[in-house]
């Protein structure tokens, strides 16, 4: 990874789905970054997208490495 790797968006769900996630790619040394624009709205004090649209993003050099682990927990949850 170096100054210019880009995110990629690789999954959008529930917080709790994305939270799930993190921990299956946390175990695979791959992270991530959690885009909520509902919590970022509540808390600048206006409404800011849906609770079930909460984006996740990992880095284009890792997509390949993470694409089984979302097979995986697609398949876990009966996505």
């Amino acid at each position: 990874m170096d100054d210019s790797s880009k995110h990629v968006e690789f999954f959008t769900g529930s917080l709790i789905e994305i939270q799930r996630l993190q921990l299956d790619l946390d175990e695979n040394q791959i992270p991530s970054l959690v885009k909520n624009n509902f919590e970022s709205g509540l808390r600048s004090g206006f409404y800011g997208g849906s609770p079930s649209q909460v984006q996740l993003f990992i880095f284009q050099e890792d997509l390949e490495k993470a694409k089984p682990i979302l097979k995986k927990f697609k398949k876990d949850l009966e996505l």
